[in-house]
């Protein structure tokens, strides 16, 4: 009986780029948030709330050696004209570089703001790319006698960065997958850099799909055991590989057209088609990307900013209950029985661990880490997360984390989804030897969420005064802020005049 003959030859058509892709080419090519949304006066002076709160925390992070021993050019002699601004500091690099340390500042202290839904994430790490590119076109620009582009132009990349990162997040969960999120800001960092370059169309998928066939980060080093510090210059590589890849696409470099939807070797079937043992993502037939609304500015308009603790986001109004109840235990830690914190399956999922916690990148990344020192400082600051912090007061620290117990609410994990709440919920309440208690403490949303806006706006602003002043003189600060405050005026400020402003002798 005759075999089954088998193909030997693969069809060589080659595809049109995948829907995905063309739809975020012509979402930065096409949308216009003045005229599409409703909400664009909110979309831009949010936008404006995030340059300025996103540069803050980068300014901040210049006081940790950890930090600015990855800042600086390759070469220590390079001399790059026109190079990119590096905010408070005297470089002017390559705008690869560049993207590098203004992304790996930004997020250093996860103090930046923050995006939750079935994908987690901080959308302003692109501003790595979109400050280093225009400041270096800008420059470019200038010294060509051509007109340098202007804040406007920076906003507008930030919006469309937030919203290409932050709505494939809605529904696409990668850390489901072992992946981090980090690929969605070199998604985002290539289709805005490639904007602000000018390319058409089709350089501007060739980019995307570059982007997507690069190879993405893995979580390993977000979670116990494994957690460190690579967690805090991941996005700054995110970044930096976006600015690159654009820059071999300008030069001609061809896309990859099926890079999410080839068989057997496109995105969806390499890394995104596993399933773990509590999750079974979807039939194989339809694991790809879907979207709950179109592009536009949603995500700016939501996005979450951290305002009262540099501490992992889910961790935000536990910390928030915590520094409630501290003036309650301050005189008796010793009679505590058990700490009772209700939390989100998110919660539990990222942040919850047990055992030594050997860096301070773990540190920020354990809920009753973070809960007991705001127990018992009634803050929380960077520097708690440090070393020699760590070594004066761990026993005491550890001793209240072996009293904690970690507990889901159901209804807390429901309303962390819903696109009406998006709520980030905690509870505390601690227990006595003797059998009293104090009241549950519950903080539903934390200071950054939309919902507290009015009363946020204001803490925000004092958090990024008080960060110029730790780098620039009082009337350079004066400057900074009258400018930031001024809408129309910064809108309208040349890009090279706004980084100018930042950069030191």
């Amino acid at each position: 009986m005759a075999g089954v003959e088998k193909t030997t030859v693969e069809s060589n058509v080659r595809p049109e780029y995948d829907v995905e892709i063309q739809k975020i080419a012509d979402y930065v090519l096409n949308y216009s948030i003045d005229n599409d949304s409703p909400n664009s006066t909110d979309a831009w002076n949010t936008a404006r709330y995030c340059l300025m709160d996103t540069l803050g925390c980068g300014l901040l992070a210049l006081r940790f050696p950890e930090c600015t021993k990855h800042l600086g050019a390759e070469c220590t002699d390079q001399i790059t004209l026109n190079g990119a601004r590096v905010p408070g500091t005297s470089y002017r690099l390559d705008p690869i570089k560049a993207a590098f340390d203004i992304g790996c500042m930004v997020r250093w202290l996860d103090y930046n703001d923050t995006w939750l839904a079935a994908e987690w994430g901080h959308p302003s790490d692109n501003l790595g790319a979109i400050l280093a590119v225009a400041d270096y076109i800008s420059q470019q620009n200038v010294s060509q006698g051509r007109v340098p582009l202007i804040m406007r132009d920076v906003l507008e990349a930030m919006i469309m960065a937030h919203e290409i990162q932050g709505v494939i997040a809605l529904e696409n969960s990668f850390n489901r997958v072992g992946l981090d999120h980090v690929f969605l800001v070199k998604l985002a960092s290539t289709a805005v850099v490639a904007k602000l370059y000018n390319l058409p169309r089709e350089r501007i998928m060739a980019a995307v799909s570059q982007a997507i066939v690069d190879g993405q980060a893995l979580r390993t080093y977000r979670h116990a055991p494994n957690a460190g510090s690579r967690k805090s210059w991941a996005a700054g590589d995110a970044t930096s590989r976006a600015v690159r890849l654009v820059d071999i696409t300008r030069r001609g470099e061809m896309g990859i057209p099926g890079a999410l939807t080839a068989p057997q070797w496109g995105f969806y079937d390499v890394l995104f088609s596993h399933t773990n043992a509590d999750l079974a993502l979807k039939p194989e037939s339809e694991r790809q990307f879907t979207f709950q609304r179109d592009f536009g500015s949603y995500v700016m308009e939501n996005v979450l900013f951290k305002i009262s603790f540099p501490a992992e986001f889910h961790a935000q109004t536990a910390c928030e209950a915590a520094v409630i109840l501290a003036p309650r235990i301050e005189e008796n830690i010793d009679d505590i029985e058990k700490i009772v914190i209700t939390t989100h399956e998110s919660a539990i999922r990222i942040i919850s661990k047990a055992g030594a916690l050997d860096n301070p990148a773990d540190r920020d990344h354990c809920l009753q880490y973070m809960v007991a020192v705001a127990l018992l400082t009634g803050d929380l600051m960077a520097e708690n997360y440090e070393d020699d912090y760590h070594a004066e007061h761990h026993l005491t620290i550890d001793t209240l984390r072996c009293k904690m117990v970690v507990i889901e609410d159901s209804s807390y994990s429901q309303d962390y989804h819903d696109p009406n709440k998006r709520s980030i919920a905690n509870a505390i309440q601690i227990f006595f030897k003797d059998g009293s208690s104090t009241d549950k403490v519950a903080v539903e949303y934390p200071l950054g969420h939309k919902r507290r806006r009015h009363e946020g706006i204001p803490i925000l602003e004092a958090k990024f005064q008080a960060s110029l002043a730790t780098r620039f003189i009082s009337s350079r600060c004066d400057e900074i802020i009258a400018l930031c405050n001024n809408q129309d005026q910064l809108e309208k400020t040349p890009v090279n005049e706004f980084m100018a402003l930042f950069a030191t002798l």
